[in-house]
């Protein structure tokens, strides 16, 4: 991983996440390619701004759950491959009801270049701290229909408040609404706005213990006799 990308439940403790893509739990129906591990990474640019919002929605009583954040290229290749093939019906009703697969990307609900990939957007929805429960909002995550947009009208009155209310956090803490999506939200003044990235999110390796002179003297000796037994 990059020096100034992380994963975001490192720098911004209490928040939840569910990397989606990393999951069965998605509109393609199994795990997305790019995700190695069910966290979800950003810049630190990124991380700094959630922290603030992260304190902002506790002061009212809210927290903040993560679906998505940085996407690898390869994840958004992976949309694009999928939405050429067959459609099979496994996830139509729950995600893309009343559009063709192939035309989420006419649509605005997936990109061949995404904002994600850029590391300094992110997909989130708010909950209660107390209950743990989440806000309605009237519609779930990666739902690609009119109702997903903000300014969609056939939503209850509390649902709508919802959404003001997550808009406002995001937005008084530097950061832009995507139109077509209530949960996708984009930082203002992003690091890399031309830069589309394409490291896996993947499992830090531990780094291997250096062995000291002393503990490799005794089989080097032994591999030598080995040589001369030979």
């Amino acid at each position: 991983m990059r020096d100034d990308f992380a994963f975001i439940d490192e720098l911004v403790p209490g928040i939840r996440w569910d990397a989606k893509y990393a999951t069965w739990d998605n509109f393609t129906g199994k795990p997305v390619d790019g995700y190695g591990v069910n966290r979800i990474v950003g810049t630190t640019s990124l991380c700094a701004a959630l922290e603030r919002v992260r304190d902002a929605a506790a002061s009212i009583g809210l927290g903040l759950l993560l679906w998505d954040g940085y996407r690898p290229q390869r994840a958004t290749d992976c949309f694009l491959r999928w939405a050429q093939r067959p459609e099979d019906g496994r996830t139509k009703l729950r995600h893309y009801p009343n559009i063709d697969r192939a035309d989420m990307f006419g649509n605005g609900y997936v990109a061949a270049r995404s904002a994600h990939t850029r590391g300094s957007t992110v997909d989130l929805t708010l909950y209660d701290l107390s209950t743990g429960e989440l806000a309605a909002m009237g519609g779930s995550f990666d739902l690609m229909d009119a109702i997903s947009h903000h300014d969609a009208t056939s939503i209850a009155p509390a649902e709508a408040s919802n959404r003001r209310r997550l808009r406002s956090l995001m937005e008084d803490c530097g950061f832009s609404a995507y139109p077509s999506e209530w949960w996708h939200y984009t930082l203002d003044h992003e690091p890399y706005p031309d830069t589309y990235f394409d490291f896996p999110i993947a499992a830090l390796r531990a780094r291997s213990k250096r062995v000291s002179r002393r503990a490799r003297r005794p089989a080097t000796r032994f591999i030598k006799a080995l040589e001369i037994r030979n």
